[in-house]
């Protein structure tokens, strides 16, 4: 598969399915991508909100999901080590796996970057070819875009996802 300039791309995952002291998951997702552009480098692209089922499915509330195209000087660990400092920001508590949030903010991609596993950062995210809130937002956003270990294109990553997972675009509902 050749590569494409959306393979390029350095993509931020977010999301929040609780609300933070900065409001609610959709002002918090877009307060988020402001400081992320004034610390970590220029929003490229930038998908529309999706509300999302939780992954695996749970009683908690929806999260609110998009999928952002950074450009940025920051190497992948210190871009990861802001993230976690963004989400520190707005209250994210780490405590179990899964667990509800006021903000998520996952490194997915840095352009066509792979670190295995045993690294402190594993690149790509390691989970994001099985989540719906991470693919149909990227498809917006970078549709010609391959994933870097596999090489698989994204519309087959799409057809390929695991059923059951459900996500619609927030104006709809």
């Amino acid at each position: 598969m050749p590569y494409t300039i959306d393979d390029d791309l350095i993509l931020i995952g977010l999301g929040a399915n609780l609300p933070s002291q900065f409001g609610g998951p959709e002002e918090t997702l877009k307060l988020a991508l402001k400081w992320l552009e004034r610390d970590g480098g220029r929003i490229v692209r930038c998908s529309q909100f999706w509300l999302t089922q939780p992954v695996p499915a749970t009683e908690d509330p929806w999260f609110v999901n998009a999928v952002a195209a950074i450009d940025s000087k920051l190497p992948p660990q210190a871009l990861l080590a802001l993230l976690h400092t963004i989400e520190d920001a707005f209250g994210r508590v780490r405590s179990v796996s899964n667990a509800p949030r006021t903000l998520d903010l996952d490194l997915l991609a840095y352009g066509r970057e792979v670190t295995g596993d045993g690294m402190p950062l594993i690149l790509p995210h390691p989970r994001l070819d099985q989540r719906a809130f991470v693919l149909l937002p990227l498809s917006e956003i970078a549709p010609a875009w391959s994933h870097p270990r596999s090489k698989k294109p994204l519309r087959q990553l799409i057809a390929d996802l695991p059923v059951g997972q459900k996500i619609l675009p927030v104006q709809s509902i």
